[in-house]
């Protein structure tokens, strides 16, 4: 396919010298930039790999740091916006999501092999974008210099090859060896490659500038490309986490605060549903790692998972299921989440092997249901409302991202009714519940009924929206304050 050629038509993509180098924060913050200059601007990812996803309007699924970036330009996500999206279900294979839809599970060998083919999709949605907004921003994974991947890239280089877009990199001086990051990763492109290189870009700098100028002039002059600019380490920056989970809290030493329990899966999905709990003042999560055992708690949360099954069986394997009784016994609430939610019932099936090896897993127990793996995927954004003993029916808002189809005698006592359904149970005790909906905290009212149920006395004025509007802006003002915008886009 060949690149747009109608005036106005312009593509600008940032890479980066490794994974969480600040890729997805600086396209977020130039989304913004761009678009308070009245710029119609939107993001494009050609290829994701996480497990944080999100739905979009069109009934698709795309990585969630791509709905953050068209929030940040005012947009409402859409799947050309992250045409490939890879979620890991094991070390050596995915499932392979394409225009927001599953199109099956592969290894890493047959997704190499099969990536040709992707890129006409990649290029096509690209295109969609580039034929109605000025500006796209793309956002590269991982390094361009990843040497064993080069061959039928799609992320990186092979995308702005085909596409023809100027290129600039980012690297994270907080990591240190910034210099060798860039220089090397510079090196390590062909002559080609090098050519569309526009130039650096610095992030998370501390300390006094002027320290570090012998070292920006020495790389331009080494390199032939100028620094764009120099991005300040922003202390307290929230902005969803792409892929690695954000353990970071407001409240690290507070006391008299509702403590929560996360056990982490090994393919545990939409961590982001735990951010606007780790935002409040109220709050302390502990994130429990493998080998360690869950901790005297108000409310342990069974997140999401890629592999409920597989999850399940590792939930036991640390023993969580023991801690989680004994919590149980001393009247602590357990709330389960998608993945988390299907452990709660008696069995888990997927006898096609949706999620990897064919065959059934007992439950937790806890709730009077079961869960069946199928082919089709369940994608929605969703509203209603929620009512918990004893508190006001508050609206919640969400999203569903499963394969599973739940049924069972527990169904009859719904957590939340939505517009036309119902979803999760609620014990007849009132002490456990079980929802599909992700992000069902984002909503103040009512993420504040559910620590209140859970057992919270004073709540916080917390509103997470806010919060996340104020992240977006932060990232936003440190480009247009600390990066040469004009210079940067003339060089598309």
């Amino acid at each position: 396919m060949n690149p747009p050629t109608a005036p106005g038509l312009r593509t600008l993509m940032v890479q980066g010298t490794t994974s969480d180098a600040g890729k997805s924060a600086l396209v977020t913050g130039l989304c913004r930039a761009l678009s308070r200059r009245g710029m119609s601007v939107a993001p494009f990812k050609p290829q994701n790999m996480a497990l944080n996803s999100a739905v979009t309007e069109d009934g698709g699924e795309i990585g969630r740091a791509q709905a953050l970036q068209a929030l940040a330009a005012g947009l409402k996500p859409h799947t050309d916006m992250n045409p490939v999206l890879l979620k890991p279900n094991s070390d050596i294979g995915a499932q392979v999501i394409v225009n927001g839809r599953s199109i099956g599970e592969m290894n890493a060998q047959t997704y190499h092999d099969y990536k040709p083919e992707l890129l006409e999709s990649v290029l096509q949605s690209w295109q969609r974008l580039a034929e109605q907004y000025q500006y796209v921003l793309v956002e590269g994974a991982g390094s361009p210099a990843e040497i064993n991947l080069r061959d039928r890239d799609i992320a990186n280089m092979g995308f702005a090859e085909a596409a023809d877009c100027p290129v600039i990199i980012v690297a994270d001086i907080d990591k240190g060896g910034v210099f060798a990051h860039l220089y090397g990763t510079l090196a390590l492109l062909s002559e080609s490659e090098q050519k569309r290189v526009a130039g650096f870009v610095i992030n998370r700098f501390r300390g006094d500038i002027k320290l570090l100028e012998s070292g920006l002039e020495w790389l331009e002059k080494k390199t032939g490309k100028p620094v764009l600019g120099v991005l300040p380490y922003l202390h307290g920056l929230h902005l969803e986490a792409e892929d690695a989970i954000e353990s970071q809290q407001v409240n690290e030493d507070a006391s008299d605060v509702l403590e929560i329990a996360v056990p982490i899966l090994t393919r545990t999905s939409n961590h982001t549903d735990f951010d606007p709990l780790r935002l409040r003042p109220d709050v302390k999560i502990h994130f429990v790692g493998k080998g360690e055992s869950i901790p005297s708690v108000d409310l342990i949360i069974i997140p999401g998972t890629k592999n409920t099954r597989t999850d399940l069986a590792f939930l036991r394997e640390n023993h969580w299921d023991k801690d989680i009784l004994k919590h149980l016994r001393y009247g602590g609430k357990l709330m389960g989440i998608c993945g988390g939610y299907q452990m709660l019932g008696h069995a888990v099936h997927d006898p096609q092997g949706i999620e990897g090896e064919a065959g059934s897993s007992e439950g937790l127990g806890l709730l009077d249901l079961e869960t069946t793996m199928g082919p089709q995927k369940q994608l929605k954004q969703v509203s209603g409302t929620l009512a918990l003993p004893e508190l006001e029916t508050v609206q919640v808002t969400g999203y569903e991202i499963h394969a599973g189809i739940t049924r069972g005698k527990a169904l009859e006592n719904p957590l939340i009714h939505l517009d036309q359904d119902v979803d999760g149970v609620l014990s007849e005790d009132s002490q456990i519940f079980g929802t599909y909906l992700h992000g069902i905290f984002e909503t103040t009212e009512a993420c504040n009924a559910i620590l209140t149920w859970a057992g919270l006395k004073q709540l916080a004025a917390v509103d997470y929206e806010s919060l996340r509007e104020e992240g977006i802006n932060r990232m936003a003002d440190a480009v247009e304050q600390n990066i040469d915008l004009e210079k940067l886009m003339g060089s598309l």
